[in-house]
């Protein structure tokens, strides 16, 4: 079974979520789900069933879509977690963890494809979480990428985490500092403090709370423009689902550049 968030946490956040967005999402990641030795994380060999892409469904069920897209999405100024225009008409949001290997998988196989054919072109906005299921290292890596954001360097760093899967001591704060030096950030005093502040934990306890009232369970989970995708899909399954938010966006059916 996946690796799940803690659940006294994920029932103090429920409730602000409503129930039928989180049981969609829940449906969506558990038939995108396998197990991946003795730490599942969210995948499917079933592509086709990863993502509602009916372009003539329920009126109504696409409002609640465009509603989770508002709530999700972002779109702040100056984002470091994020990639791409501020208004792209499709914003995917990713929920991950720094050891979860499908997630790096995603990183290193699929998303620079997005970028390149739709980032690029001003379609696609990438908004990352840090969403920690693996404990006490996948925390500091989480805040350690947000550390690197606040010089610049978010995303080297994000990439180098994701060069490889990493575990438990691999992630500790001396491998983090060397692979930020690696990545390019300059001032690493201010790294190592930025990495243990209060800000540092604020910031990743907003993405870990999103994600639990979500009902988000496994990683890599993601949405795009509020429409669930679960698990390290191939590259295919991505563009169908951004080209089909797209298109809805295009003929406002979907809410373009809505978040807040």
């Amino acid at each position: 079974m996946p690796v799940s968030a803690s659940p006294t946490r994920k029932l103090a956040a429920i409730g602000a979520v409503v129930a039928l967005v989180v049981a969609l999402i829940a449906i969506a990641i558990a038939v995108g789900s396998s197990v991946e030795g003795d730490r599942g994380t969210g995948r499917t060999d079933a592509p086709e069933a990863a993502a509602s892409t009916d372009p003539q469904e329920d009126p109504a069920q696409q409002k609640m879509f465009d509603d989770l897209a508002k709530r999700t999405s972002r779109r702040a100024d100056g984002d470091p977690l994020a990639i791409g225009k501020k208004d792209a008409p499709v914003v995917l949001v990713e929920y991950a963890d720094y050891q979860c290997s499908f997630c790096g998988r995603f990183t290193r196989e699929t998303q620079p494809g997005l970028i390149k054919k739709f980032v690029d072109k001003g379609t696609l906005r990438i908004e990352f979480r840090n969403f920690t299921v693996f404990g006490a290292h996948s925390e500091r890596a989480a805040r350690a990428s947000w550390a690197a954001g606040q010089q610049g360097k978010f995303w080297q760093l994000h990439d180098e985490l994701y060069a490889k899967t990493r575990k438990g001591a691999a992630l500790a704060e001396d491998k983090l500092v060397d692979m930020a030096r690696e990545s390019g950030v300059d001032d690493l005093d201010k790294f190592r403090t930025d990495l243990n502040s209060k800000d540092a934990e604020r910031a990743l306890k907003k993405d870990q709370d999103e994600g639990y009232q979500l009902g988000v369970q496994s990683t890599p989970s993601f949405l795009v423009n509020g429409r669930p995708v679960a698990g390290a899909q191939p590259q295919e399954v991505f563009a169908q689902a951004i080209e089909e938010a797209a298109a809805r966006a295009k003929h406002g059916t979907a809410g373009k550049g809505a978040g807040k």
